[in-house]
């Protein structure tokens, strides 16, 4: 069975206190396009990310959740001078921090910065149209001149999630896909 798959770059999810810190008390994000999960939404708002060798500029994504995380490539970790380890969206402990930089103030984050590990959205229905369940793991091949099977996908089942594969940029290129491009889960 085949689902489509989407490439994510990095950005930052903030957490209201961090929001306020950044770019001013009782700051409301501003919605710049809506993204493929229902209710999550890129943001006019950027930030600077800091790490001990360097720094980039990162999109706020919305809305506003409990922890702040942020999200980078293996690559990206290279520039920041950071070791940012694989983990499931929400798995911050024990990771590292950086400075975060916006328009009206710093944050200095004690831990947040993962590399998303891949992961299929999907509800629960589509769960049962798979044959699988939250929290398995599996397999999904794409097709194409760069086409490969990516191993270690987490499935991620809930009601409201929306039939999509995510990977980060440098796993996307690195298959030749884009987003929309539909793939084929192999159940392990």
């Amino acid at each position: 069975m085949k689902l489509p798959i989407a490439l994510s770059n990095k950005h930052i999810h903030l957490s209201q206190e961090h929001i306020d810190a950044l770019f001013g008390k009782g700051h409301e994000l501003v919605k710049f396009k809506d993204l493929s999960q229902p209710g999550q939404y890129a943001c006019e708002e950027k930030v600077d990310i800091v790490g001990p060798k360097g720094k980039m500029t990162v999109r706020v994504l919305g809305p506003a959740r409990p922890e702040t995380q942020v999200e980078v490539s293996l690559a990206d970790c290279f520039p920041l001078g950071i070791k940012a380890p694989i983990r499931e969206s929400g798995d911050i402990e024990g990771t590292p921090g950086l400075k975060l930089v916006g328009p009206a103030g710093e944050v200095e984050l004690e831990k947040g910065v993962i590399v998303a590990s891949r992961h299929i959205h999907m509800s629960n229905e589509d769960a049962a149209k798979f044959g699988v369940k939250d929290k398995d793991i599996v397999k999904v091949r794409t097709e194409g001149p760069r086409g490969l099977i990516f191993e270690n996908v987490l499935v991620r089942a809930k009601d409201s999630f929306k039939l999509e594969m995510h990977v980060d940029m440098e796993e996307g290129n690195a298959a030749g896909v884009k987003n929309g491009d539909l793939v084929e889960l192999i159940a392990e």
